[in-house]
């Protein structure tokens, strides 16, 4: 396991191929990105430029075919699978379009179950949901919540376990104006609240002013936002 000072998320030249030969597909090419500790970056692209294969290497889901990532410093291209999986677990969080919640789960419980799963003790659920505008809903399940409400309750659990990376995937594509707006603001106050270093894909150029900076993704590459 490599440790240096580096905090927050850290791609160096990173490349992901599929395929080979003249079949070989590039998601991404050379890429370098550094996300600190309370910035709230958002990326935007077209369908297929790569965006959903930043998001997997940055979580450790998938392996860079070349290039390093580092979450808080820790190298995941030098962990094994078990090592990478329990990274994963105690250090990134993820947020998913539709909240990803449990059915028969209650708000609270959505966010106890990653105590359990992490066998540490988080945040305090109450407080983390008061923080989300939740603590009112907290013993409803996700069948008697609102789009908007499930997304408050699904970023709330993915800080529950204090987490040095965010990745947030497409959060407001089932909502409304005004409720995208009021998820993507929660986030920006959370990221900067908790000091944790998060990305977010989205299609929705409206919330970008609520990002810290925004970066595009053409053919596998990243770039200043125009």
């Amino acid at each position: 396991m490599t440790v240096t000072t580096t905090t927050g998320l850290s791609l160096s030249d990173v490349c992901l191929s599929f395929g080979d030969g003249d079949s070989t597909v590039h998601a991404l090419d050379h890429v370098d990105l550094e996300v600190a500790p309370g910035e709230l970056v958002a990326i935007v692209g077209p369908s297929g430029a790569g965006k959903s294969s930043l998001l997997a290497v940055a979580g450790g889901l998938s392996k860079p075919s070349s290039g390093t990532v580092k979450v808080d410093g820790i190298e995941l291209t030098a962990l094994d699978r078990k090592a990478t999986t329990k990274l994963r677990r105690e250090r990134i969080g993820f947020v998913f379009q539709s909240g990803n919640l449990l059915p028969a789960l209650t708000a609270r419980d959505q966010l106890l179950l990653v105590e359990k799963i992490t066998g540490r003790k988080g945040r305090n659920p109450d407080e983390l949901l008061a923080s989300v505008g939740m603590d009112h809903r907290a013993d409803r399940r996700p069948g008697q919540l609102s789009g908007g409400e499930r997304q408050r309750v699904g970023i709330a659990r993915a800080l529950m376990a204090g987490p040095s990376l965010l990745l947030v995937d497409e959060p407001t594509a089932a909502l409304d104006r005004k409720r995208s707006h009021e998820v993507v603001e929660l986030l920006a106050k959370e990221t900067h609240a908790s000091e944790v270093a998060t990305i977010m894909v989205t299609h929705d150029h409206e919330v970008l002013p609520h990002c810290d900076r925004v970066l595009e993704m053409v053919d596998g590459r990243l770039r200043p936002h125009s």
